[in-house]
């Protein structure tokens, strides 16, 4: 068992980091989803495609956003052409819980900790609104390509920015660096 010992407290810290968060963001989403009587997004949700519209305005495309009416997700439009959509999973929460607990298990000085998994969680963020409307431009510019766009390109991105933080981390500043 001490052979093991290091795996298993690291299973230990990220299962149990993973799981009281996503209980928490599990209750926040029940607490800011409506269903009944008109579809409402979570506010973080929300708050991801207005962001989202600000960056493509930023480019210069004319864009917009607005609740759909039938599901738990946002429209996102360029030129009033409905483009793509931000659903819950877009919005970089359950990829940040992820990431914040892998960094809690290779766990480094408590202060390392703290601050890598707020700005690596803000940078995760910030990634993704980037992501979600470099998707719909490209979307909007070339609608035929929108497969590989949302299932190669659109995973590679944010996938390889959190994959880049944990080696980051892990040689850098956790107790594990070489």
């Amino acid at each position: 068992m001490k052979k093991h010992k290091n795996i298993v407290v690291f299973l230990i810290k990220f299962f149990a980091t993973y799981f009281i968060l996503f209980a928490v963001y599990s209750s926040y989403l029940q607490n800011s989803q409506k269903k009944n009587g008109g579809f409402k997004t979570s506010t973080i949700t929300t708050k991801v495609a207005n962001q989202t519209v600000g960056f493509l305005n930023l480019l210069g495309y004319n864009a917009n956003y607005k609740q759909h009416e039938e599901e738990l997700s946002v429209k996102l439009f360029i030129q009033e052409r409905y483009t793509a959509r931000v659903i819950e999973g877009c919005n970089s929460v359950s990829l940040i819980i992820l990431f914040i607990a892998f960094i809690v298990a290779f766990a480094g000085s408590l202060k390392a900790t703290l601050m890598f998994a707020l700005f690596g969680s803000f940078f995760i963020y910030s990634v993704n609104v980037f992501r979600i409307a470099f998707l719909t431009a490209m979307i909007y510019n070339y609608p035929a390509h929108q497969e590989f766009l949302h299932n190669i390109v659109f995973p590679a991105i944010i996938y390889g920015t959190i994959f880049l933080l944990w080696v980051l981390w892990v040689h850098k500043f956790s107790n594990y660096k070489k």
